[in-house]
């Protein structure tokens, strides 16, 4: 095999949670694949007959479990919750999975129109139908259409130093497609391809691996779409192989394991609170809530392709000054602060 491939670890602890039990009841030495799982065995050197048998206890197909190694230099966005909790690899997948009407395309417009302020080439291929929201996308797309052979032959008359954002639409992908067709993309022209996958009909949300292998998958929540906390982008649930791998570097991961930590106890804190009132929890929890309270409404954020209709500027913060911000909550410097008070601004400076 080649020195490019490497085992998908985020999809199978996804697929298979209690990995070492499930190993050992197919035969499988547990050292042997967690040494796969860390890269200490490269995929090169596993036996094609425990690859195999991994692929079986996912339930997957080999092409799923063993995936081109993309690097892991990430995309900065300027959205906090994005560059936090599921950063964008560059030339890597990713996936949005929501229902329609939570936020997904005024995201991926969102995305298209940061992408472009960084010299990237924005195009789309889009669905046949029309669809309520596809206008936030492909009015800061470049180029986009709905035939493949358009999107080739935009491709190969790309210039060298540019690199792409494509965006495609799931019902333009028959099952097990999208690696036929980023294949044929990649073909045509050496430069460095970004895909978003968007699915505008909300079916991947019911579906375990709903693209298949990823680098990045935003969930999006539809407790935070009822609240209008956009961009409502699951924290708790969205994540990135940058994370997964442990390759990015030891602030940003544990700021990143902090905040999640704080939000997941919040999220089973504001259940008791809503069912039983605030008064039933403990000092250290109504500490915990309130400090969740904050940060969940920090990482609410202004949209440049929605200043329209929010009449809100448009905000980029950069990772540095989302650190800071975050750590800052995180250690109750804000506990004072009225939570609407961190609802849709940029950093804390």
């Amino acid at each position: 095999m080649n020195d490019d491939l490497k085992l998908n670890v985020p999809l199978l602890k996804r697929l298979v949670p209690n990995l070492t039990v499930a190993a050992k009841l197919a035969g499988l030495r547990p050292a042997t694949v967690s040494n796969l799982c860390t890269g200490k065995i490269p995929i090169g050197r596993a036996e094609v007959k425990t690859l195999v048998a991994l692929a079986t206890i996912a339930d997957c197909t080999l092409d799923e479990l063993i995936i081109r190694e993309t690097g892991t230099e990430m995309i900065e966005t300027g959205i906090k919750v994005v560059d936090l909790f599921a950063p964008i690899v560059r030339g890597g997948t990713v996936g949005l999975v929501a229902r329609p009407g939570m936020g997904q395309l005024v995201l991926m417009g969102e995305l298209f129109f940061r992408m472009k302020k960084l010299n990237y080439t924005t195009l789309f291929l889009l669905g046949n139908d029309e669809t309520q929201g596809i206008d936030d996308v492909v009015e800061h797309s470049d180029f986009c259409t709905s035939s493949l052979e358009e999107l080739l032959s935009k491709l190969k008359g790309l210039q060298a130093e540019q690199e792409i954002i494509l965006g495609l639409d799931r019902k333009m992908l028959l099952s097990g497609d999208f690696f036929d067709i980023s294949d044929q993309l990649r073909k045509v022209t050496a430069l460095p391809i970004t895909f978003i996958l968007v699915d505008t009909l909300g079916n991947a949300v019911d579906e375990n691996s709903p693209y298949g292998p990823l680098e990045t998958i935003l969930r999006f929540d539809m407790d935070l779409v009822s609240r209008r906390m956009y961009p409502a982008i699951d924290p708790t649930l969205s994540t990135s192989t940058i994370i997964e791998g442990a390759h990015i570097d030891s602030p940003h991961f544990t700021i990143q394991q902090r905040a999640r930590k704080l939000l997941r106890r919040y999220r089973e804190l504001r259940f008791i609170v809503l069912e039983w009132g605030i008064e039933k929890l403990t000092e250290s929890d109504l500490n915990v809530y309130h400090r969740g309270q904050r940060l969940e409404a920090f990482f609410t954020q202004p949209f440049y392709v929605a200043e329209s209709i929010t009449k809100k500027q448009g905000e980029w913060i950069s990772m540095q000054e989302t650190f800071d911000s975050i750590t800052r909550i995180l250690d109750g410097a804000y506990d004072d602060v009225l939570v609407d008070n961190l609802k849709y601004i940029g950093s804390l400076h």
